[in-house]
């Protein structure tokens, strides 16, 4: 886990966890620690058989995180700095994407710079009408990273990605649900219940499926179209799972199937 003063707080309600961003005095501002502590929270979510599904947030109201702590990066001018530093942010972010769980954002206010990519990183987003979003290097003379640009072009499109990174501006909620930078728009009074239900949805159905869709996903916005070793491979895992006899014993005994049984059982 990480250091206490790292304010990143992972707590867990079965099948549920949650990552809060907890630096409210900087508007979660991220540190290069704490990049450097989202490996080991991942690991531990990871590992957790108890763990369907994770929400990424900031406090009730916001912000979800106003991006990396700038404070740091006079420290970065060298170029020898400046590649530790993306290297560490980009195994926290990649630590979120890769994770074999889902993971959603529930975003409320600022959503900005490396807010935003880790918000991307997440599988599904979810915001009240208060989120402002934007990924904001262009501001700062920086580079946005090739990995977090793919995402962002898988995400949202090679057009409206130019017009994110050129512009720097912040986009709001409803453009940010047309151009499908989130998934869904709630009223801030609705947005954490939802959050939470869709999470608690997720978490019902068969995980061996989730995982799979998520890997196979991945695979697709890489351009692979080929069934390869791999992908067998995830065939015959949820052929031989207990997931998968609960599934079509339910559907013949007309019920729902009841997956985290059968995987407890298992």
């Amino acid at each position: 886990m990480p250091a206490p003063d790292v304010p990143l707080r992972l707590s867990k309600e079965p099948p549920l966890a949650t990552v809060l961003i907890d630096r409210a005095e900087k508007r979660n501002a991220f540190t290069q620690s704490m990049w450097a502590a989202l490996p080991e929270l991942m690991a531990d979510v990871a590992a957790d058989t108890s763990i369907a599904a994770v929400v990424l947030r900031g406090p009730a109201g916001g912000p979800f995180s106003a991006g990396a702590d700038i404070s740091e990066f006079e420290s970065l001018r060298s170029g020898e700095n400046a590649r530790r530093y993306g290297e560490i942010v980009y195994a926290g972010v990649e630590a979120v994407a890769s994770l074999p769980k889902a993971t959603i954002a529930l975003i409320q206010g600022s959503c900005i710079g490396g807010g935003c990519e880790l918000a991307l990183a997440c599988d599904l987003r979810v915001t009240d009408t208060s989120a402002r979003l934007g990924i904001t290097p262009a501001k700062l003379g920086l580079v946005y990273s090739l990995p977090s640009t793919a995402r962002l072009v898988d995400t949202v499109g090679p057009a409206t990605a130019k017009f994110i990174l050129f512009t720097a501006d912040l986009v709001d909620a409803p453009t940010a649900l047309r151009t499908g930078l989130i998934n869904e728009m709630l009223a801030p009074e609705d947005v954490e219940a939802r959050a939470y239900e869709l999470a608690a949805h997720v978490a019902q159905r068969a995980q061996v499926s989730v995982r799979a869709a998520k890997r196979i996903v991945a695979l697709v916005a890489a351009g692979r179209r080929d069934v390869d070793d791999e992908v067998h491979a995830l065939y015959e895992e949820s052929y031989e799972s207990p997931e998968y006899a609960e599934g079509v014993r339910a559907f013949l005994e007309k019920r729902a199937p009841d997956f985290a049984a059968a995987r407890r059982q298992a």
